[in-house]
């Protein structure tokens, strides 16, 4: 299944694609994409609908985030080799993790806020997985059957916030706008290897990053039986996995986001994303 929320900012309804691309309402079915409804019993409930007999939602609404009410947005720093090594930083020993702000989450393609006095921000296209059912300290063998779902997120950074202004790094990873979360929450049973997913982004139709899941130096298996021994994972709680090279960090010279330019990325089977640069206060 495809699930996705669309309409007005903090007014979305639950939806589902149906095999046409069309989006269905589903609030007759369940109140939200968040909570309960994501555990597996909740899916199930879902999978066993026909789209067909559901009211079809006529034009092209605002797509929100896909998944509502997240509790913990955490996210994976350095986690592909080939982007450690732009970076110029060895590749970590253990996952190396930090939080995003869930304030920053908004629709796929809602503009990107530059923030005030920014000078470096940059982009991240990356796989997010979306927890289905709660744990702590989940066995590696049993992880997958914690995690409801995929989708793509832009981990947007501003670069100067991040490294040079003293602190953790989500001082630069969660101004308001930097999380985009979709289009759409694609359920596990259709994505057969998540390790095995092309994934793009592009500045004004040049392609920056044109990579693979392949790459992970720790996979989602692993990361969500890592994660689980620090904090309990919960329904609705994101991951974002980490990113491939070409982030503008890593280009010669760097290159960086400027008002006007539009961005686009995307991930095989997962959807696309497009943003718009905007001043802060636009």
């Amino acid at each position: 299944m495809k699930l996705l929320r669309y309409g007005a900012p903090g007014s979305e309804k639950p939806g589902m694609l149906d095999a046409e691309g069309r989006i269905r309402d589903l609030s007759a079915v369940v109140a939200d994409i968040a909570g309960d409804t994501l555990a597996p019993e909740g899916l199930a409930r879902l999978a066993a609908l026909d789209p067909a007999d559901l009211p079809r939602v006529e034009g092209a609404p605002r797509l929100g985030p896909c998944v509502g009410g997240v509790g913990k947005f955490i996210c994976v720093g350095l986690n592909y080799a080939d982007h450690a090594a732009e970076s110029g930083m060895p590749v970590p020993p253990e996952p190396v993790l930090f939080f995003k702000a869930t304030s920053a989450i908004c629709g796929p393609d809602d503009p990107v806020r530059i923030p005030r006095n920014s000078s470096k921000t940059d982009w991240e296209v990356e796989l997010g997985v979306v927890i289905g059912k709660a744990g702590s300290y989940i066995d590696e063998a049993d992880a997958m059957d914690h995690v409801a779902g995929y989708c793509v997120i832009n981990d947007w950074s501003e670069r100067e916030f991040q490294m040079e202004r003293a602190g953790q790094w989500m001082k630069g990873k969660s101004c308001d706008s930097f999380g985009p979360i979709g289009p759409w929450l694609v359920t596990r049973d259709e994505v057969p290897d998540p390790q095995d997913l092309a994934m793009w982004l592009e500045v004004d139709g040049h392609r920056y990053q044109d990579g693979s899941t392949r790459t992970m130096v720790y996979g989602v298996r692993h990361l969500v039986h890592y994660i689980s021994r620090f904090m309990s994972l919960q329904p609705g709680d994101v991951i974002s996995t980490g990113t491939p090279p070409g982030v503008g960090l890593g280009q010669k010279p760097p290159v960086y986001l400027r008002e006007g330019q539009i961005v686009r990325l995307g991930i095989a089977g997962l959807g696309e994303q497009t943003q718009t640069a905007i001043a802060w206060n636009a």
